[in-house]
């Protein structure tokens, strides 16, 4: 690359487009169609394993960076995914009719699943028509608005950057995020769980509610020597992502099992554009006033807003449909 343009259209286009088309729609649909129940369970690994490889792999690539480049990075990234190509082509399947197996949790009588070919473009629309008229559907999305705004905008962007700040070195800082890739994989696999078992609407409403207060207590945490940064590490990277399988399920819940993974695929949209709203307005912030500490905060009180948003869901006269 020597010019802006070629960054944006490689990284920004490109990669954006491969990123999304393999990230949490897709696991959405693979949930959907091999598992009858558990559901909830399955996608919160899923997701899980997803953010936690993203935060775990931070400080090895920053190590990489600092002695190699950027370059050696990406190539580096480059030839992993490489090396997955054949082994998916190889091994994953579309649906468990492909190997003679019925969905995990399937009744023995329960009818399989009808193959529709549909123009996938046609098809995205119109989910997204009939989602629409669902008031529920604006609220998942604008929840997870706020929730793609204040992680992998806010946070994933900027904290190494605060960190340099503060005197923190770039792989100290990159360590933190690891951590809270791994506290990530315990808390939405059991957010996974929990899913499966409570009302989902009060598990986003304590979700967003305490993401809200370990977002206030950053400024705080960088001050704090001992119980600073590794406490809002391990207290954030426990939501990280919790928010996912109960999003997933309220979706379908919302506007059915037919609609559910496209409409949940509009509302990683959402989620997507947030990310880039919280991305773009810390750094416009840091460059403004040379602090991240206004961006902490907004970020805090719109999560708690969130917290009070999804409690909305639910409360229409119309009847719910059936998750399963």
């Amino acid at each position: 690359m020597h010019a802006p343009w070629q960054l944006y259209s490689f990284w920004g286009v490109l990669v954006g487009l491969g990123t999304g088309t393999t990230a949490m729609v897709l696991g959405a649909t693979v949930v959907h169609r091999w598992f009858a129940t558990r559901r909830g369970l399955v996608m919160g690994i899923l997701t899980a394993s997803t953010a936690t490889g993203q935060l775990v792999f931070l400080p090895i690539l920053a190590a990489m960076v600092e002695r190699h480049g950027w370059r050696v990075v990406s190539l580096g990234v480059a030839a992993v995914v490489a090396l997955v190509i054949p082994l998916v082509a190889l091994v994953v399947r579309d649906r468990p009719s492909d190997v003679g197996e019925r969905p995990y949790g399937a009744a023995p009588d329960a009818a399989d699943e009808a193959v529709v070919a549909t123009n996938p473009l046609a098809n995205a629309i119109g989910a997204l028509g009939r989602s629409a008229r669902h008031r529920d559907f604006w609220l998942l999305a604008g929840s997870f608005f706020i929730c793609g705004a204040t992680t992998n905008g806010l946070v994933g962007t900027h904290l190494v950057p605060a960190c340099l700040d503060h005197g923190i070195p770039e792989v100290r800082a990159a360590g933190l995020l690891a951590m809270m890739g791994i506290c990530d994989l315990l808390g939405t696999t059991a957010s996974g769980w929990l899913s499966d078992r409570f009302d989902n609407r009060w598990l986003l409403f304590w979700y967003y509610g305490l993401r809200g207060l370990a977002l206030l207590y950053l400024p705080t945490a960088f001050e704090l020597e001992v119980f600073g940064l590794p406490v809002f590490a391990v207290f954030y990277g426990l939501d990280w992502i919790a928010t996912v399988p109960p999003t997933v399920r309220l979706t379908t819940q919302t506007v059915g099992a037919a609609d559910g993974p496209i409409a949940f695929g509009w509302i990683v949209a959402a989620h997507q554009v947030g990310a880039g709203v919280g991305a773009l307005g810390a750094g416009v912030v840091r460059t403004a006033l040379a602090t991240y500490t206004p961006a902490w905060v907004v970020a805090g009180a719109i999560c708690i807003a969130a917290s009070l948003i999804v409690l909305r869901i639910g409360r229409s006269p119309r009847p719910s449909l059936a998750l399963e």
